[in-house]
């Protein structure tokens, strides 16, 4: 595998940007029990997806069934270009997985453990060499090359583990609470590199920690109980509305508001009343009040409403609540 293979056919009504992940109705049942129900989701290419929800929500459940490691009781999942339930081998060449709990054999080095894996996945042997030095670099591993992995620190045992999803440089990498029991310095690191990889990968990441996703998440899927509740983009979770009331010249300030680049929406709701949806970022409210005063419209009353990952997260999952109550 000298060269990363990906096939693409486009499957189903996802909308026209390239998905390389796309999940549709997948269920998966033990007994009477529905680990996960009617999953439906997408990753576009070149994207990073947090699949974020509590503990026991389904996203290991999910993930499992992505990567082919455990097939699901009914639906359907297409991965970099391949069906998973008819073509789980490509699957698994085409995917780079970091489950929860790093297989890593403890008495191994990283070189050593690196080139079984490259072994495993079918690297040309004339090749894996200078392979397992690329993903060593990749991940700031070269100079822990000999070290027993037994020996590594958590936050090293968690760069081999990213390592080893790189090996065969799959377009898709899937990895599950990549930061659990890391310390910050630790976190911030891999973050980082998950960021970086992005230019290269799509990439699915779970968590269950809010502030992890706005850092390095384009999209947000939020699972609860095994079902979808929300899928929407980070940047509309981190908008602000500002609740406007103008006196003199209201009657022009939708025209000013609209030329504004961080508003996002103008909805006039009568008699000097706006609700303003900004793009969220901190300098909006003062500018917005300046460019108002100087083009002589009286602001009133101002109030910000600040949306946020944590506000929507506790909105859907208590929604779900009652609504099974």
């Amino acid at each position: 595998m000298s060269a990363r293979t990906i096939v693409i056919e486009p499957t189903g009504d996802f909308g026209e940007r390239l998905s390389l992940i796309e999940a549709k109705g997948l269920t998966k049942r033990y007994g009477p029990v529905s680990a996960i129900e009617d999953v439906s989701f997408e990753v576009g290419h070149g994207e990073i997806t947090g699949f974020l929800g509590p503990n026991g929500a389904g996203k290991s459940t999910t993930m499992r069934i992505l990567t082919g490691y455990s097939p699901a009781t009914s639906g359907s999942a297409v991965v970099a270009g391949y069906d998973i339930g008819t073509h789980p081998i490509e699957v698994k060449r085409n995917v780079g997985y970091l489950p929860e709990s790093v297989p890593l054999y403890e008495e191994m080095v990283v070189t050593g453990f690196l080139s079984y894996v490259a072994e495993v996945k079918g690297v040309a042997k004339s090749a894996r060499k200078a392979e397992v030095g690329r993903v060593m670099e990749r991940c700031g591993l070269t100079h822990m090359a000999k070290r027993l992995i037994q020996n590594l620190s958590k936050g090293y045992r968690q760069r081999v583990g990213l390592a080893q999803a790189l090996v065969g440089d799959p377009p898709v990498l899937i990895l599950d609470e990549p930061t659990v029991g890391l310390d910050p310095k630790q976190i911030v690191d891999i973050r980082q590199m998950i960021k970086e990889l992005a230019e290269d990968h799509t990439v699915l990441i779970s968590t269950h920690i809010l502030p992890e996703v706005v850092m390095i998440c384009q999209q947000v899927v939020i699972i609860n109980h095994g079902r979808i509740v929300s899928r929407e983009s980070v940047t509309d979770l981190g908008a602000t509305t500002l609740d406007l009331r103008l006196g003199e010249g209201a009657e022009r300030a939708a025209g000013i508001l609209n030329e504004m680049s961080y508003v996002k929406k103008v909805s006039p709701r009568g008699q000097g009343h706006f609700v303003i949806d900004t793009d969220g970022r901190a300098s909006a409210y003062a500018n917005l009040v300046k460019c108002l005063v100087e083009n002589q419209v009286e602001v009133q009353r101002i109030e910000e409403r600040s949306g946020s990952l944590e506000d929507r997260f506790m909105a859907v999952i208590s929604r779900e609540a009652g609504d099974g109550s």
